[in-house]
């Protein structure tokens, strides 16, 4: 029974650190990424990919006002790897809305877990 209430606990706190990343987009809080967010991340997004250093510089230009994240699934590939996939619904400050799907894998390094790799495209309608 501890090793499923461990499990539980590691996933809840995977989705924590997810919601505190988009936080820290939302808020453009460049140390508070620079906390979750490993350097060697690679970020793939239907206009291109992104290093860590990319994904920095375009933080000023954001519109993000609000976001709401949901429908999370973590898969736990090994001790110190998971995979985070969900849809999260975006509000710019110009009213504009998105939906996203999601997907996000995390490795533990130097004691804490950070993110090494993100993606999120539209949302299309299911068929």
């Amino acid at each position: 029974m501890t090793s499923i209430a461990l499990a539980v606990s590691e996933s809840e706190m995977l989705v924590d650190r997810e919601k505190a990343v988009w936080t820290a987009f939302r808020d453009k809080n460049v140390e508070q990424v620079k906390k979750l967010v490993s350097t060697d991340l690679i970020a793939v997004y239907p206009d291109g990919i992104y290093t860590f250093d990319m994904r920095l510089s375009s933080m000023s230009r954001m519109t993000m006002k609000s976001f709401s994240l949901g429908n999370f699934n973590v898969s736990m590939l090994s001790n110190d790897i998971a995979m985070i996939s969900y849809k999260a619904k975006v509000e710019n400050t110009d009213g504009s809305a998105n939906e996203l799907n999601c997907g996000t894998v995390w490795k533990m390094q130097n004691g804490e877990w950070e993110a090494v790799f993100h993606s999120d495209m539209p949302a299309q309608p299911q068929k």
